[in-house]
């Protein structure tokens, strides 16, 4: 086992294993996207997220309006509309487009790394390709 993995050729994941990914996928949205879903919580975490970044040796987060908070919030929305979804009925194919939108993320976080000083962003950008890459490893099809 440990040879194909070494050797370049993937191990495919068993069913019920891919599908444990999708799930874990879908509560790590709830948890870190919980805070983005209104104007007063994402408030709080913007603050919190300010500090933290500080802290990290980066600058403090510039102050968002009305209109960056509605962007956020819907946002937050989506994302925790497409977690419920995962976590309702998880699947081969929702798996994929996740982990497609997860690397589409991934890549828009790491150019605001490369623009601005938020080290912030590693702890958002890490988990991301990790798991947008789980998502795309190979799956063992059933036997019918």
């Amino acid at each position: 086992m440990l040879s194909k993995i070494f050797t370049g050729d993937p191990v495919p994941l068993s069913f019920a294993a891919y599908l444990r990914i999708v799930r874990a996928s879908a509560w790590y949205d709830l948890i870190v996207t919980a805070p983005f879903f209104t104007p007063w919580s994402f408030a709080y975490a913007h603050g919190q997220l300010s500090l933290l970044n500080v802290r990290l040796g980066g600058a403090p987060l510039p102050a968002f309006a009305a209109l960056h908070t509605l962007f956020v919030c819907m946002m937050g929305g989506l994302v925790l509309v497409w977690s419920l979804a995962r976590l309702r009925m998880p699947s081969v194919a929702l798996g994929r487009h996740d982990g497609a939108a997860r690397l589409l993320f991934s890549l828009w976080m790491m150019w605001a790394l490369t623009v601005s000083s938020t080290p912030l962003l590693w702890l958002f950008v890490v988990p991301e390709c990790a798991i947008g890459v789980a998502q795309f490893l190979p799956v063992k099809q059933a036997l019918a």
